[in-house]
């Protein structure tokens, strides 16, 4: 080779490319172009030394960019030319780096992959039936990840040597297997037992799942170690099981979530489209919510949605059980399994195995556990399809954390502590938010700790340490209080709407003035009354003011109101001066309703409030549809659930003006709403007239905003923007008058991007 010819180039790749199979592509470019060298995972993510012909590195290059692994996500490459190094005979993989920083993002938690698949099932393969079966392109990574690099060592997998024979496969650049860090087989990986609900050994490795999947089909409840925490499983098509699970569960009415083998068994139940078939077989495998098509489950499983959560099997445990499950179902059962979060109310999903034991052994008869420990808690992420074809969160773990959002500029470390409900935190690093998984309702010590090493977890994997925090308005949330408690970090107070609307700024990249909608149940405002349907103008400094809002009214009771939402009914019948309370709410006694409006006349133990979460309650409730809630958005969800589709009429909210302020006067709609109750038209007819009615005076006052004040855009956020109905026709209606609706591209509208909203704010605030 004439060395006139010979160039060397220095080329870093950053993004999502350790553990995802990237050295041994790279590897295996370099000797197809014939080029010498070395790959190497370091802090910055994968560097490459290349030397050979100009042309050929060229080629090197190109298939970089185009022809990347499947689960690997390249943020840049950049190539340098170097000095040649005349001792190079070969292209080599060295060993990792590690150092003080790094610019690495670890790879979320992948399904199993259809190789694998193919080898699981496969009688004369060592990994038969094998339910840890992995390998570069799927498999576990977050969740069993401790630090970067993202190496055997530095994973749950350290306690288990590798076999000769796996070890060969590691170690093989050109092995489908090479540096698969989970990489083990039956020899030397971990195993599964099932256990009786006191703790004892049933049965061990492959006979424990199919023992399992034969108590299933028996009707018995059993709590199964998934990839970020412990199921609870029964059969979905057994009433008796599934009402028995609601009653030693305490969860009478929330949706539980189903686990499907594969899309044939679900086609007749609900409608799937092209792109909710893609996202259930992708290799993300979130629960998505489908429109159920026709009653073959039993109304127990989601009594008050119109839509099932549904997800596909993600690792080679759940197919080997439905492997044997559907080997013992009689032929006139759904093969269908409840797959929900294996947890006490309102704790955190279980991971370890005597945490399981201990919390979930009365509710189940076994478990199903394995002795590979998962190192971070993480649960399903919820999924839906909008009308656009766009994927609306509803809860973003699984699959998808930690992948960062990316941010408009570089800007400092500063970390989001998130909200007391849904509670996420969100770390910036540079221009990347990243959002931790959904932690939960920071209401218990449980969850509480949770929030700890979750901040602990996410300081540590991404080796930084925050110069500020980002905090809620509310002094007794527990994010606050922490916030407040590290005495040697500014504390930035964000208002709880500012911080949803700012949420979809940084997601959409918007460095502009705006018009933001954010409709939830409640968040401290500035004048000390909780808000909750708010429409404000963000800045393009990130300041904001408040341009109008729904009509307040009183809580009777304060918190008890949110549970029983018939007081909330009562409160707008008071508004609207509708005495003869006698008439309405007729499942209520009539002591209680006279005591609540005495302490509504005497404003006693009240709280003024303009949620739009409320609002959904009262009428909720008003119509007969729910009068006590069990879990949040209960009254929402129902009320949503029994709209009459064909009905095409709307009320009418006026929008008032006092103050200069924009008013949606919705004790004119509680005054239209009582007018049709009394002459006896239906609940569905009445849903549907309150939907269409809030999304036609949402879409006029952000009509009104836009001509005084030339702003185009609206952003929406909030937990009423998972409602369907809400979310479609508003974006449709705002793009059919001229104006831009923003929605959240990768966060979810409820709390969850609380914490990026006060993460970009403190951020932006510290880079002035």
């Amino acid at each position: 080779m004439n060395k006139k010819h010979i160039i060397a180039k220095k080329i870093t790749v950053k993004g999502k490319v350790q553990g995802v199979g990237f050295r041994p592509f790279v590897f295996r470019c370099a000797i197809k172009y014939n080029l010498v060298g070395h790959v190497i995972n370091d802090s910055r993510g994968v560097e490459i030394l290349v030397q050979g012909k100009k042309e050929d590195i060229e080629q090197f290059e190109i298939e970089l960019k185009k022809n990347p692994p499947p689960i690997a996500e390249i943020i840049s490459i950049t190539s340098v030319h170097t000095t040649l190094e005349n001792k190079l005979k070969n292209f080599s993989i060295k060993e990792s780096q590690s150092s003080k920083s790094h610019d690495v993002l670890i790879s979320p938690d992948i399904a199993t992959c259809s190789d694998c698949l193919r080898e699981l099932f496969d009688p004369q393969d060592k990994r038969y039936l094998f339910p840890f079966i992995n390998c570069t392109n799927c498999g576990p990574r977050f969740t069993i990840t401790k630090k970067i690099p993202y190496d055997r060592e530095n994973t749950s997998m350290s306690c288990f040597v590798m076999c000769n024979e796996c070890l060969m496969e590691y170690t093989d650049p050109l092995n489908r297997r090479f540096h698969a860090q989970p990489n083990c087989c039956p020899k030397c990986g971990p195993r599964v037992y099932l256990l009786s609900n006191e703790g004892k050994v049933v049965s061990e490795c492959t006979y424990a799942i199919e023992y399992a999947a034969r108590e299933i089909v028996e009707g018995n409840i059993i709590a199964l170690k998934g990839l970020g925490g412990y199921h609870i499983c029964c059969a979905a098509d057994e009433t008796k099981t599934i009402t028995r699970l609601r009653r030693i569960k305490n969860r009478p009415f929330k949706p539980f979530a189903l686990m499907a083998q594969c899309i044939e068994d679900i086609k007749d139940i609900v409608e799937i489209s092209h792109e909710e078939k893609a996202i259930l077989q992708g290799r993300l495998r979130p629960i998505v919510l489908l429109k159920e098509k026709q009653k073959m489950l039993p109304k127990e499983i989601a009594p008050d949605s119109n839509y099932i959560g549904i997800m596909l099997p993600y690792t080679p445990l759940h197919h080997i059980l439905f492997y044997f499950y559907k080997k013992y179902l009689p032929e006139n059962r759904l093969p269908i399994l409840i797959m929900t979060s294996g947890n006490k109310a309102s704790q955190p999903i279980a991971i370890k195995n005597r945490e399981a034991i201990k919390n979930l052994s009365e509710f189940v008869s076994y478990f199903l556990i394995h002795n590979r420990d998962i190192l971070i808690r993480c649960d399903d992420s919820v999924v839906k399809v909008l009308q656009n074809k766009r994927l609306m969160f509803f809860r973003r773990a699984r699959g998808f954390v930690p992948s960062p959002v990316f941010v408009k500029q570089k800007l400092p470390c500063v970390m989001g502590v998130g909200a007391e409900l849904k509670n996420t935190i969100c770390i910036i690093k540079h221009d990347q938010a990243f959002v931790s998984q959904y932690i939960g309702d920071l209401k218990n010590l449980e969850t509480y700790n949770f929030f700890l090493e979750t901040i602990a977890h996410f300081k540590d994997i991404l080796k930084v340490t925050p110069m500020a925090i980002g905090a809620d308005m509310h002094p007794d949330y527990l994010s606050t209080r922490y916030a407040e408690e590290q005495k040697k970090l500014p504390v930035i107070r964000v208002q709880h709407h500012h911080a949803h609307i700012l949420s979809v700024m940084a997601e959409n990249k918007i460095h502009e003035d705006i018009i933001g909608i954010a409709l939830d149940g409640s968040g401290l405002g500035l004048d000390n009354t909780i808000w909750g349907g708010e429409i404000l103008i963000v800045k393009k400094d990130l300041s904001f003011q408040r341009v109008g809002h729904l009509y307040p009214i009183k809580l009777p009771g304060r918190e008890i109101a949110i549970k029983e939402i018939w007081r909330i009914a009562l409160s707008f019948l008071f508004e609207a001066k509708i005495t003869n309370i006698d008439e309405f709410l007729p499942s209520v006694p009539f002591k209680k309703k006279e005591l609540v409006f005495d302490m509504l006349k005497k404003d006693i133990n009240c709280i003024t409030t303009t949620s739009c979460g409320r609002l959904f309650d009262a009428i909720s409730s008003l119509i007969g549809v729910k009068n006590i809630v069990t879990y949040e958005g209960e009254g929402a969800i129902a009320l949503e659930k029994v709209q009459d589709f064909m009905c095409d009429k709307a009320y009418d909210i006026p929008i008032k003006i006092k103050n200069k302020i924009y008013i949606l006067d919705t004790i004119s709609l509680i005054h239209q709403i009582v007018k049709d109750l009394v002459r006896g038209e239906s609940p569905n007819i009445i849903s549907r007239k309150f939907h269409l009615a809030l999304c036609n005076a949402l879409t006029e006052i952000a009509k009104k905003i836009a001509r005084k004040t030339g702003i185009k855009k609206v952003a929406l956020s909030g937990g009423v923007f998972q409602n369907q109905t809400i979310i479609n026709s508003l974006l449709k209606q705002l793009s059919s008058i001229g104006l831009t609706p923003i929605f959240h591209k990768f966060l979810s509208p409820n709390d969850e991007c609380i914490s990026l909203g006060q993460a970009y704010f403190a951020a932006n605030k510290l880079n002035k």
